[in-house]
This record gives C-alpha cells, sequence and structure tokens, in this order.
C-alpha cells in the first residue's frame, strides 16, 4: 500500500487532542479585526470541538496520520 497524502489546508485548520478530540480553529481570525472589540479577539484564540460525525468523517479522511483520530 502507497503512503496516504495528507491535506495540508486541513491539517493547519484542525488538530487532535490528546483524548482523541477533534478540535476546529473559529471562522474571522485573520483579518478585519480592528473594529472588533478586545473580548471578541480574544475569544478567537480558541478552539472548538467539532460535533458532526460527517464532518469528522470527512477531516479524517484528510489527514490519516494526525494521531488519535485514526
Amino acid at each position: 500500500m502507497p503512503k496516504l497524502k495528507t491535506h495540508k489546508a486541513t491539517s493547519k485548520r484542525f488538530k487532535y487532542t490528546g483524548t482523541g478530540k477533534l478540535m476546529r480553529t473559529k471562522i474571522g481570525k485573520s483579518h478585519l479585526r480592528r473594529k472588533k472589540n478586545k473580548r471578541v479577539k480574544v475569544q478567537f484564540d480558541s478552539m472548538l470541538e467539532v460535533t458532526e460525525s460527517a464532518t469528522r468523517r470527512r477531516v479524517q479522511r484528510l489527514i490519516p496520520y494526525a494521531g488519535k483520530g485514526n
């Protein structure tokens, strides 16, 4: 069996925790942040758990070697 390629954009957006939960980054982090207040900007730094099973399966196919998600 040949090696599977990792989808690099997906690997930068999703991470697996030590317990195997799939975490995603929030949208709206990259630009137009000057007009947002400090509380909102701090909330952008946290990550959210992915709860949809269809999304988890799709991400697992795109990043096959990403830890405990296999």
